[in-house]
């Protein structure tokens, strides 16, 4: 029931900043965690950042310093804010949420955004 609509990607230079956004619908009182994955040409997908219904938040090593996830607790929409991007940090970056349902945890995807980070 639940479905993410993901937006912000784009191209920015070494240094610059982009904010990604991530807006829930349906069932969204079933969600219990948003965050980022996201994944590079001939790499593995990697967490990038996670924000729990409480507030709590986790980043990659990658991450820490300079992305900050949040979550506005009105329309449940999610932000990252990238600062300070580096040209390693280009990739498809894909919204998640885990939902909560019949006992056990599901994740949802959004439909992913490309960030790319000239040098």
């Amino acid at each position: 029931q639940v479905q993410l609509e993901e937006s912000g990607g784009g191209l920015v230079q070494v240094g610059g900043s982009l904010r990604l956004s991530c807006t829930p619908s349906g069932s969204i009182t079933s969600i219990t965690g948003m965050g980022w994955h996201r994944q590079a040409p001939g790499k593995q997908r990697e967490l990038v950042a996670t924000i729990l219904k409480s507030g709590s938040a986790y980043y990659a090593d990658s991450a820490k310093d300079r992305f900050t996830v949040s979550r506005d607790n009105g329309n449940g929409t999610a932000f990252l804010q990238m600062n300070s991007l580096k040209p390693e940090d280009t990739a498809v970056y894909y919204c998640y949420a885990v939902v909560a349902g019949w006992g056990r945890f599901l994740d949802v995807w959004g439909q992913g955004t490309l960030v790319t980070v000239s040098s």
